[in-house]
């Protein structure tokens, strides 16, 4: 068989397997550059503290079938709440909002201006808002982050799990337990599996997820960290209604929306910075 027999290469969509040649030809064509987020943190008892690999095997698949570039992930976020139990990696506030621009100066500097953030950490957002408005006021280019864990609603999660609705939605709870057990189930310890245990007080008053304590019935914010919240890092939810169909469902979901996103951003001027009406 000689050169011009050859099978064509399959086209890849992970930058981290592309040689500097392919990326090159890919990037003649102004593709969406995916740049995904996420965390090493605990998830309870029963999963992997690798939750970025969840972030990483969705990335892969929305840049496949969006036709983009998926950039490796960035595994360690903001996560401060997290600290006090061990094998967690946190970056300081400032550390990560650094690491975040210059990821996406390395693609700005080249004038790929088509990026997404596809962030897998909600702690992450607050500092992925900060650095996208830098980078929209300094660049003029703007740069859209799809939050995963929180594109679904209240509808579907009561299509996923009844009557429980949205109280699935937990740290330690959905949608991470089920996806997983989706995508990584040779990783799980079900065997260790708990509901949550013991619900914590600070200054006297209960928490409130990991963002404060109630009075009065409204939330006024605290620095509680999960071993104020809880004593087996499950700060709500009900894992053991977790599935790993219910994991495809969601996962299906996230891909399929992430996908429509990243065709219609394809489409536009990320350098347009004005409103339109």
């Amino acid at each position: 068989m000689n050169k011009s027999q050859a099978a064509s290469p399959k086209q890849k969509h992970q930058l981290a397997e592309m040689t500097f040649v392919e990326f090159r030809e890919r990037i003649a064509g102004d593709p969406v550059i995916l740049i995904p987020l996420g965390s090493q943190e605990e998830q309870g008892p029963m999963a992997p503290m690798g939750d970025f690999m969840l972030t990483q095997a969705i990335a892969g698949r929305v840049a496949e079938a969006a036709e983009a570039i998926a950039a490796p992930i960035l595994p360690f976020g903001y996560a401060d709440y997290f600290r006090p139990i061990p094998g967690g990696i946190q970056l300081k506030p400032e550390t990560f909002r650094a690491v975040l621009m210059d990821i996406l100066e390395n693609f700005l500097d080249h004038d790929l201006n088509r990026l997404v953030i596809l962030n897998g950490h909600s702690g992450n957002y607050p500092l992925i808002d900060q650095t996208i408005r830098q980078v929209k006021r300094t660049r003029g280019v703007i740069v859209p982050c799809v939050n995963l864990w929180r594109l679904m609603t209240p509808a579907m999660w009561h299509e996923l799990h009844g009557d429980f609705g949205p109280a699935a939605f937990a740290h330690g709870g959905d949608p991470i337990t089920s996806v997983s057990l989706h995508l990584v189930p040779e990783l799980m310890r079900m065997d260790l599996i708990t509901r949550e245990e013991g619900k914590g007080k600070m200054i006297g008053l209960p928490t409130v997820g990991l963002a404060g304590v109630r009075f009065r019935d409204v939330e006024v914010a605290a620095p509680v960290d999960i071993t104020d919240r809880c004593t087996n890092g499950i700060a709500g939810g009900d894992p053991t209604r977790s599935s790993a169909e219910i994991g495809r469902q969601i996962t299906d979901y996230i891909v399929e929306y992430c996908t429509a996103f990243v065709r219609h951003f394809a489409t536009i001027d990320p350098t347009t910075g004005n409103g339109e009406f």
